[in-house]
């Protein structure tokens, strides 16, 4: 299709010949868990990574190491 045509086609999932590719960034960033379709290609895990910030967050909240001294006015 992409050969017959004289305007830009966008894919995704469609495969590589297509001019140009969609990947959803939630997606690629591994920030939604549940959803993974073969074409994507996940680059990060950040839905681990900001699982650990909070849980951290909440710890030093609770154990009142924060804030600290330095860290409020």
């Amino acid at each position: 299709m992409t050969e017959s045509l004289h305007i830009p086609t966008i894919g995704i999932g469609a495969g590589m010949y297509c001019d140009g590719q969609v990947l959803v960034m939630h997606d690629m960033l591994g920030i939604n868990t549940e959803f993974k379709p073969r074409f994507l290609r996940q680059y990060l895990n950040l839905a681990e990574q900001v699982t650990t910030a909070v849980q951290q967050y909440i710890s030093d909240v609770k154990g009142k190491s924060f804030p600290n001294e330095n860290e409020q006015y």
